[in-house]
């Protein structure tokens, strides 16, 4: 299936390598299954590159909407982790989480691996102009040798900025936000590394004022869904 839900959580991160073996176990096995069955969490996907120094870790999450990142039920999930969540946290580093509005998305199925593109707003350039141009761009993408999907989200710091009881586990971090993000699936992680400098073009010759991009490719490791789930 595609995205499902009009927003997405998307998390970008590192795990301290003692710790990697046990945090795939904990992510597969508790915390995903954990987070598919709140209320208006539709999908998830873990993501990985191991080639690369930082963010080796990603997660995406759809939702309903972006409330859904700040519900009641998320927020006490959050403040009330579990006695694996209360170990595992603490080996997080270089953490980035930003829940996202989703402007538009263009394709159908799944990819075998996921291009994240965070970029900020270039001068004079406005959310209304990204939502705007918004559905031609990722047209454009899909066009694009290897995409299978492409989709755009404006993030909305507001509501994954909410400080919990999860927030305190991990270390003390400040990662550099952005404006916008781009998701693309495609069939592979080569493909679509060979394919980045033509999203890059495609992103610049658009109308949506967006730039400062900063690009990761990574395989899709695991996907839940609410309906497997019986959500």
């Amino acid at each position: 299936m595609a995205l499902t839900g009009n927003a997405f959580l998307a998390i970008w991160h590192d795990i301290e390598p003692s710790g990697q073996t046990e945090y795939m176990e904990w992510h597969t096995r508790e915390h995903m299954p954990e987070r598919l069955s709140i209320p208006g969490f539709k999908l998830g996907k873990r993501l990985i590159n191991h080639d690369i120094p930082r963010y080796r870790y990603g997660t995406v999450y759809c939702g309903d909407t972006v409330e859904v990142f700040r519900s009641p039920a998320y927020l006490e999930r959050l403040n009330n982790p579990t006695d694996w969540s209360n170990k595992v946290q603490p080996t997080f580093r270089n953490f980035l989480r930003v829940a996202c509005d989703r402007v538009a998305s263009a394709g159908v199925g799944e990819g075998g691996a996921m291009a994240t593109i965070r970029l900020d707003l270039q001068d004079g350039a406005s959310a209304a102009d990204v939502t705007q141009g918004a559905q031609k761009l990722v047209d454009g993408l899909l066009d694009i040798t290897a995409a299978c999907g492409a989709h755009l989200g404006l993030a909305k710091t507001e509501v994954s900025g909410v400080k919990t009881r999860e927030t305190e586990l991990r270390p003390g971090m400040k990662e550099k936000e952005f404006d916008a993000v781009i998701l693309v699936e495609g069939s592979g992680l080569p493909e679509l590394e060979a394919s980045v400098p033509q999203y890059l073009e495609a992103i610049a010759a658009s109308s949506c004022g967006l730039g400062d991009p900063a690009v990761i490719v990574y395989n899709l490791a695991y996907q839940l869904s609410a309906a497997d789930m019986g959500q």
